[in-house]
């Protein structure tokens, strides 16, 4: 079994047995919408159907990129991915670095046969995108019929792991070079830690017009590699357990820069799905409710669950007077202290290098 193999196991092991997450807050809960006593609307009338990287979605869900490269893998995305055709939702792949690095795990990430009409994303770290170029990137894409890309951003969780990368220079000009020549659309997409304005201010100026923030105050990966590797990488995970930027605060800041957004990072039912909605997202991403929904029932038990997510988000938009999920930011809304000192940031100028 191959190093990445290995531990692609452990993330699924701990990811369904042990406390990751993070124990700091998403901020939703900050995000309080009005309710309405005469909504003068039926549950018939309310619609989640949303456009999401060309493709139309019967809610703004995403199934979010889990895994891959191990058989246990393969299993997992192919429930997820019938369950995401069935419910009408999107669905990402987990990193390909080891599709990439052992071609013979291309058939963990191959999900099209069980999942033909779905928005597919395919995934790849910042670092291994750097030093495979465009080509090579383009074909992990086409290998598995993906409809976008996303570029996952996961500084912390590299820092932490013994093995992890250590140089993240040319990331970023790697980004742009892949929103300039991919022909489907690229998403950089955090991992647990937040986007930052200053951030979303570089991708912007790259040309990258897609985002999942991955906010943090849902699954905490230096939390889950505390809990694997050396006695060093345990204690360093412990301590950035709870690093990065809150969700609700990550997906202000990126609607305000102007780029299309995913809100991801402790998603976890309705409300906080349509406290994200409201905020500016184009649409949310689940991965450890579905997972674990996963490991209780398997492909039924991540229907279940979708079925429950959609539903309560049609509930909450009815009861807001929202009739279609867009609708939602125009409701107005309660922002709670915290949540609103986090969004003062995005509107304070930035100290200059001479200023400091």
């Amino acid at each position: 079994m191959s190093q990445i193999s290995e531990r692609k196991r452990s993330h699924l092991t701990l990811c369904a047995t042990e406390d990751v997450e993070h124990h700091g807050a998403t901020l939703l809960d900050e995000v309080r919408l009005l309710h309405e006593a005469l909504p003068d609307l039926s549950l018939a009338d309310v619609s989640l159907e949303t456009t999401l990287l060309g493709k139309t979605l019967r809610a703004p869900i995403v199934i979010s990129g889990m895994t891959g490269g191990t058989d246990e893998a393969g299993t997992l995305n192919r429930a997820l991915a019938g369950a995401a055709q069935k419910l009408g939702v999107a669905m990402g792949v987990g990193s390909q670095r080891a599709m990439l690095l052992h071609p013979d795990q291309a058939d963990t990430y191959r999900v099209r046969e069980v999942a033909p009409d779905i928005l597919l994303l395919a995934n790849l770290g910042a670092v291994q995108a750097r030093e495979s170029g465009t080509a090579a990137v383009m074909g992990l894409v086409r290998a598995i019929g993906a409809d976008a890309l996303c570029v996952h951003l996961n500084v912390a969780q590299e820092l932490v792991q013994d093995e992890g990368d250590r140089d993240f220079r040319g990331c970023l000009a790697a980004l742009g070079e892949l929103a300039r020549e991919l022909p489907v659309p690229v998403i950089a997409k955090e991992t647990g830690c937040g986007l930052s304005p200053g951030t979303l201010a570089r991708l912007c100026d790259a040309g990258v017009r897609w985002v999942d923030v991955a906010g943090a105050g849902g699954t905490s990966w230096t939390a889950v590699e505390s809990l694997r590797g050396s006695e060093r990488q345990q204690a360093l995970g412990r301590e950035l357990r709870d690093w990065g930027i809150p969700t609700a605060a990550s997906v202000v800041y990126a609607a305000r820069a102007g780029l299309r957004v995913i809100a991801s990072g402790g998603i976890r039912g309705a409300l906080d799905a349509a406290a994200a909605l409201a905020l500016g997202a184009d649409a949310v991403s689940l991965a450890l409710p579905f997972f674990r929904a996963f490991t209780e029932g398997e492909q039924d038990g991540v229907l279940l669950a979708g079925e429950r997510l959609i539903e309560g988000l049609r509930v909450v938009a009815l009861l807001t007077g929202a009739r279609d999920a867009r609708a939602l930011r125009r409701v107005p809304r309660v922002i709670g202290p915290n949540l609103a000192r986090w969004i003062e940031v995005s509107r304070a100028p930035a100290r200059s290098e001479e200023a400091s």
